[in-house]
């Protein structure tokens, strides 16, 4: 196990992220599928986010990441989803007839965390 390590803190975030586009339209593929991926990279690069994992089905996207403790996980999410969204309906004019009022993900998302029990120091109170 890797811990993560701040200015003053040690931590072991990790978080399953799951949501999908609206409607659950499969619209997630081809040049569609690597500019989300791309856009979904650079949100994670800026906010101090590791990708772990990621798939991008055809309607929905998966992501197992680690979290420094001063994003917010909700923070993180509406960056991802605003970010992709408002890029994604520039580049490819064609959705604005599919998604007409410009939200191209669902509501809401589903997350999960993976924490850690052992403690690095071995102070810990379990």
């Amino acid at each position: 196990m890797q811990y993560s390590t701040g200015k003053h803190c040690v931590y072991y975030h990790r978080y399953h992220l799951v949501w999908s586009t609206k409607y659950r339209f499969k619209v997630l593929c081809g040049l569609l599928r690597l500019r989300v991926r791309d856009i979904f990279r650079q949100v994670c690069a800026q906010s101090g986010v590791e990708i772990i994992k990621g798939v991008l089905s055809s309607d929905h996207v998966h992501m197992f990441v680690s979290v420094p403790p001063k994003l917010a996980i909700s923070d993180l999410v509406r960056l991802m989803k605003g970010r992709s969204s408002h890029k994604i309906q520039q580049g490819f004019p064609h959705l604005k007839k599919r998604y007409w009022g410009r939200h191209f993900w669902g509501r809401g998302y589903f997350s999960t965390t993976n924490g850690a029990i052992h403690c690095p120091t071995g102070s810990c109170a379990a």
